[in-house]
């Protein structure tokens, strides 16, 4: 840049009635937080006298609420005050200076914070009045402060206790906000944890103390009664247990809350975090790792970075190393328990099985002590991976609810299968192996299960052959082939069984015939071509569904010797879909029409048949 060019630069012009517009209206979630910036300049305040001329107990802070008898609402503290020069830095600073930037939050210093913090009460009056006496020595002075970006500073005459003054007159339409009922609920939510004493005047007389000690500042060394107790007023129901978390890294102290029941899915994690024992939030959902939802937490530090608003935590390499820390003490928890107390080991992971199988596939030491408490669905019903693993050296398991649905109807009790599809079922059915000594797991598909099948006795191969062939004929619009085997179970009559890619292409032609003309179905119906064009580019023919009969029922076996071809097609649909309907796949618009043509021309050929027999015919 050269000389010429740097003449021409210009300094911006900052508009201090848009700034305070930005930053009272815009980087606040809501109005109610004007109190909580209050408290904490009063707070910060009060440590800087205590800094400067030793503690008081004595001192503390008072809030008087509007009321039919007051109009204006003001904040007092006992703090350390403001000078005329700082009440004039006060202002500089929000609007601008050689020092400061006004973006630079937070600040760390109290003036700073003074400043910003001040700018909140923008949003529920449109004038501030603060009158203060430095306990540095010095002249009382009065701050007056216009939402337009105005200001005058005035030296007062006579005396002020040391500490400031905030009042403030309500806008027109927030007078709500600064009475005594909500002006009690907000001191109670923000400060009842502070260590300076917070009272709320009374519209009647008197007053009412909102501040108490905090028993999760000292959870490691407080009762567990206390801690429970206090649990059960954060969570509306008695905790499972309460878990002490101390990460001295980060100044950070609190309680983790075991859930009594799971989460929904979904759910945000709700932790409730205070800094300085200032409540910063009610809902911070990055403070645990993602697999802890079965906690949750409430702490306070003195080192976590809030956002500028104060409403959040910056995701810095401070919250990461407490998320860890705190990850890690969970974790520790869950061993002991699994150690020393298997039947609340068990009590927990009937609650909370989903967030411990989600923490176990990446926990090689965790997952020995706890993957024997899961329970799985398989074929033998749902049971626990101790005693499945006890009683059988051979596992498989299917990848999809689909296919586990198909399998169970046919799997051997000799030979166990694992419904995998529910969600980490597949991860902890492949891991099982490096738990237990001498275990095998291998993946299982429907068309795989087929070849453990009885094959029909060789003397009627030729029978079963023509009826696989004029089923599967019967079936051929229903991409559907018919097989005959021996399924233990005599009273099954057919099974339907696909594979996923055969179970993908019937969801898409299923979506295709409900769907309007247009864009979708025209996708749907390229997706299907591209999946039977890289069938055959494989030099695989089309693949097809299979309607499994089984010979081991009187009903398949009488069918082969039906020459009807009319009642034989009619049945062949019938079982088709009752052999859907069993294994729980949702009826098209096809498979419904020939449901109901079957039926129709079954009950019809039935009323033939009764009219044309003699009278006396049993019939």
């Amino acid at each position: 840049m050269n000389a010429d060019s740097r003449d021409d630069l210009q300094s911006f012009q900052v508009n201090l009635t848009g700034v305070v517009d930005l930053l009272s209206k815009h980087i606040y979630s809501s109005p109610r937080v004007y109190l909580r910036e209050l408290l904490q300049n009063g707070r910060d305040a009060l440590a800087a006298r205590a800094e400067l001329d030793g503690a008081d107990a004595s001192r503390g802070i008072r809030i008087t609420p509007l009321s039919e008898h007051n109009d204006t609402f003001q904040f007092q503290d006992d703090g350390v005050g403001l000078t005329a020069d700082e009440m004039t830095e006060l202002l500089s600073t929000v609007g601008r200076s050689s020092k400061r930037d006004i973006f630079d939050l937070p600040r760390s210093d109290y003036l700073g914070q003074f400043g910003i913090g001040l700018l909140s009460c923008f949003m529920v009056a449109d004038q501030i009045v603060i009158q203060s006496r430095s306990a540095r020595g010095s002249a009382p002075v009065e701050w007056i402060g216009n939402s337009d970006g105005t200001f005058s500073v005035r030296e007062l005459e006579g005396d002020l206790p040391i500490g400031t003054t905030v009042s403030l007159k309500p806008r027109f339409d927030q007078h709500d906000l600064l009475s005594t009922p909500t002006v009690l609920s907000l001191a109670r939510t923000f400060a009842e944890f502070l260590p300076v004493g917070v009272r709320v005047d009374l519209p009647g007389g008197g007053s009412e103390t909102v501040t108490h000690e905090a028993p999760f500042l000292e959870a490691h060394t407080a009762s567990a009664s206390d801690l429970l107790r206090y649990g059960s007023e954060l969570l509306g129901v008695e905790p499972f247990a309460a878990i002490p978390l101390s990460v001295p890294g980060t100044n950070t102290t609190g309680v983790a809350y075991v859930l009594p029941s799971s989460p929904p899915p979904g759910a945000r994690q709700a932790n409730r975090v205070y800094l300085g024992r200032m409540l910063l939030s009610e809902n911070v959902d990055a403070l645990v790792p993602d697999w802890a939802f079965f906690v949750r937490v409430v702490l306070n530090s003195t080192a976590l970075t809030p956002t500028a608003s104060r409403e959040s935590l910056v995701d810095d390499d401070i919250l990461e190393h407490t998320r860890t820390a705190i990850g890690t003490v969970l974790r520790q928890w869950v061993l002991e328990m699994a150690a020393r107390h298997p039947a609340q080991l068990n009590d927990f992971v009937q609650i909370h099985a989903l967030a411990l199988k989600s923490l176990v596939i990446y926990d090689e030491e965790l997952a020995k002590f706890i993957t024997p408490w899961l329970s799985v669905e398989t074929t033998l019903g749902r049971m626990t991976i101790e005693s499945l693993t006890r009683d059988h050296t051979q596992l498989r398991y299917a990848e999809t609810v689909d296919e586990f649905r198909q399998i169970a109807s046919i799997a051997s009790p000799d030979r166990p299968v694992i419904n995998g599809g529910y969600i980490y079922d597949t991860e902890i059915a492949r891991m099982l192996p490096t738990i237990v000594d001498g275990l095998t797991v291998d993946r299982v598909s429907v068309l795989d299960e087929l070849d453990f099948l009885e094959v029909p006795p060789l003397e009627v191969r030729s029978v079963v052959a023509k009826l696989e062939d004029r089923a599967s004929a019967v079936l051929a619009d229903a991409d559907c082939a018919v097989i005959v085997r021996g399924v233990p179970a005599a009273d099954v009559t057919g099974l339907y069984l696909a594979d996923p890619e055969v179970l993908r292409s019937i969801d898409r032609r299923s979506a295709r015939e409900i769907s309007r003309p247009g864009l979708w179905k025209n996708v749907l119906g390229k997706m299907d071509a591209f999946a039977e064009d890289r069938l055959a580019s494989d030099g695989t023919s089309k693949s097809l569904a299979r309607l499994c009969l089984n010979w081991n029922n009187p009903v398949v076996v009488t069918l082969s010797t039906l020459r009807d071809d009319a009642v034989f097609s009619r049945t062949i649909e019938l079982l088709y879909v009752q052999a859907l309907l069993t294994s729980q796949r949702p009826l098209s618009v096809r498979d419904r029409a020939m449901m109901t043509n079957s039926m129709s021309d079954l009950i019809a050929m039935s009323v033939a048949l009764g009219d044309s027999l003699p009278e006396s015919s049993p019939l």
